[in-house]
Order: C-alpha cells, then structure tokens, then sequence
C-alpha cells in the first residue's frame, strides 16, 4: 500500500516540474541547481552539447538512450546517468520509440556541491573519472534516491512569491540535495553497482575523431586533416558524422577547443594561455566562439569561477 501511494505521487505530472520534450534550453536559470521532469522521446538535445554544471539523469518508466562523447548509453527504468561537467552528450535516438520514457533530469553546479559539503569538494567526485557513468542500484537504495529526486521536484509545496516561502523551499532543497549527494556518493564507490558493459557501447567514428582532435588540439585543424585520418573520404565522414552527432565537424572542433580552453584555465593559467594552447588563430576568433557558447565572455567565466580556480 505504502509503494502504490509513492507510485501516485510520482506519476502526479502536476506536482512536479516539468519541462515540455521540445525545449532545448541547456542552461540553468537559478545557476545553481536545477531539478525537473520530462516526459517522452526528447525533440530537443539531438545535437552535441555539453554543461559547465553537472547532469544526473534517472529513469522513472521506461527507456532512454544517450550519446556520451564516443559511447552510446541504453538506460532502463530505475537507471541513474551521471554526466561530468564539459562531456559532450545528445540524446541518441535507437530503432525502438521512447514516447513512454519518463525520467528526472537534476543540473547542479560545482559552486554548489561545494557549499553543501562546506567548501570541499568531495560530492562532485561520483561525477569525475573516464567514460560514461551508469548505476543501477539495489531497490532499496534505489527508493531512498528517487525519493530525495521527487521532493526537489515537487512544484507544489510551499507555492507563492513570499520571502518566508522562498527561504524555507531554499533550506528544505539544501537539505535534500545534501543527503541525495551524500547517499550517491556512498553508493557510487561499489563497482558491483554500475552497470554492465552490454549497455554502453563504443562508437568507433567519434572516438577516432575525439582522439584525433585531443592528441593536435593546439594545431590548425582541418576536415581535411580530420577526414584522412579516419581513413574516409571528405564528404561520406562529413555526412555520417553529422547523422551520429547532430553536430558539423567545424563545430565540434570549435566546442572542443572550448573545452580544453576551460580546463586550462581551471588549472590557474591565464585566459591568453588557454586560447593560444588550444589552436584558436587569435583572441577575436576564441572570444567570438566562447561568447556564443557561453554567452559570456572568458573574463567573465573565470571570474564566475574564481573560487573554484583557485582552490584547485
């Protein structure tokens, strides 16, 4: 009885936030954390793209499929996904329709994570290593997560515009997210919970062409270049490379660039360093591509990011 009313809540559509299946909106508005539902086979996200936050995906009914960088993911009911800041990822359509996949979608910045655990940085860490991260963990645990999921995306509780409201919402979120990381991270670090191989396949074209670009990232880089190197011709890679990845080969060396760019700045190098490291031909042109990116500039990133920077 006690399973049947959580199952009521949960298939409720509104009491939880939820987001229609074609906004592609991929950045926070709070920019600190965002949490909320959708529902069937997504028109948004088909094309390459990648966060300065985290991103946990977690399956309430039916399937889902996603590309991360060069493998694809097969995530099932009761599945949870977590994607590290400046991976590249899509939605990855399979022959199988997904019109009845219904999942949690959490975004949560660095800053954030950080402040939860009182300025360490140790509940972004069942985010960090290679390789996609998928878990499937016993029912038991499993419950304990959905449920912390459930209440930060509850749109209901606590309505109105009051400042007494807001600040007891941003308390009881604090709380919730606090112990959600705090369970996940537990969990995470035993391996007999990730899942198995059979549901993460590699995706040999963009590994050849993400190993290709990492290994000359601060070279002029060509199609050309790019093409010859995974022993194709120009027009059949440029052609099965957009229908793997949504995304022109132009653009996903550009978004590499970035993300290389971002990294070094992490490690405390200065915003010259990190365009001159990363093959942009000069400022005007890193500036243009990380403005449209970001729509912010890269001074302001790091000032943004400053405190995250530093202690590195």
């Amino acid at each position: 009885m006690i399973q049947e009313r959580k199952w009521m809540v949960v298939n409720r559509k509104s009491s939880l936030r939820c987001r229609d299946a074609a906004d592609e909106r991929q950045y926070m508005l709070s920019g600190d954390y965002e949490v909320y539902e959708k529902v069937g086979e997504p028109v948004g996200a088909v094309s390459f793209h990648y966060h300065d936050f985290y991103e946990l995906i977690y399956i309430i009914e039916g399937e889902f499929s996603s590309l991360i960088e060069d493998r694809a993911v097969r995530m099932r009911k009761g599945d949870f996904l977590l994607i590290d800041k400046n991976v590249m990822h899509k939605y990855h359509p399979t022959e199988k329709k997904m019109d009845s996949s219904r999942r949690i979608i959490l975004w949560i910045s660095d800053q954030m994570l950080r402040e939860l655990a009182a300025g360490e940085p140790f509940l972004a860490e069942c985010f960090w290593g290679a390789g996609p991260k998928l878990y499937h963990f016993p029912i038991y645990y499993e419950e304990i997560l959905r449920g912390f999921l459930l209440k930060l995306a509850m749109s209901e509780i606590l309505e109105g515009d009051d400042v007494q409201n807001c600040g007891i919402r941003k308390v009881m979120d604090r709380g919730n997210l606090s112990l959600f990381f705090g369970y996940l991270n537990v969990l995470c670090k035993r391996e007999e919970y990730l899942s198995s191989t059979q549901e993460i396949v590699d995706h040999p074209l963009v590994e050849q062409v993400t190993g290709y670009i990492e290994a000359h990232i601060g070279e002029e880089i060509t199609v050309e270049d790019v093409a010859e190197a995974v022993h194709m011709s120009k027009y059949h890679f440029l052609r099965k490379f957009k229908e793997i990845t949504g995304m022109t080969v132009h653009n996903f060396i550009v978004n590499k660039r970035i993300i290389a760019a971002c990294q070094i700045m992490a490690e405390g190098k200065n915003i010259t360093e990190s365009w001159q490291q990363t093959g942009f031909a000069d400022y005007s042109s890193f500036l243009r591509n990380f403005r449209k990116i970001y729509g912010i500039s890269p001074k302001e990133y790091r000032e943004n990011n400053r405190s995250l920077i530093i202690s590195q």
